[in-house]
């Protein structure tokens, strides 16, 4: 069974760039230890966009739809209730639109080792 990639396609404005990117580095660790996850990165536009790319791969796309619906869930919303305790209001997001696109991996290739 070949691995699913997902590539969320967040439009982020230039004054949002340096917010998003720390964003990404405190979630240090949440989507690394969950079933069946394989890889991350967060791909920053170099010109002609202002996309960055959020590309994870996963051994399946049960795995990856049990990472939506749980931790992954549970993080954007805060952990908590509507009007709950504790917590200020969330951060405004730093994107200002998402589009998420699904592939499979047909081929992929590593380099050859010496």
């Amino acid at each position: 069974m070949p691995s699913v990639v997902k590539i969320n396609v967040l439009t982020v404005p230039a004054e949002q760039r340096e917010t998003l990117e720390q964003r990404f580095a405190s979630r240090a660790g949440t989507v690394e230890s969950s079933d069946g996850f394989e890889w991350f990165e967060l791909l920053r536009p170099v010109e002609g966009t202002d996309q960055y790319l959020v590309y994870t791969r996963w051994r399946s796309e049960q795995d990856f739809q049990a990472w939506m619906e749980g931790p992954m869930k549970a993080a954007h919303q805060g952990g908590g209730q509507a009007g709950g305790e504790g917590g200020g209001e969330r951060p405004k997001p730093a994107a200002s639109a998402s589009t998420v696109w699904s592939f499979e991996v047909v081929q992929q290739a590593a380099p050859k080792q010496a």
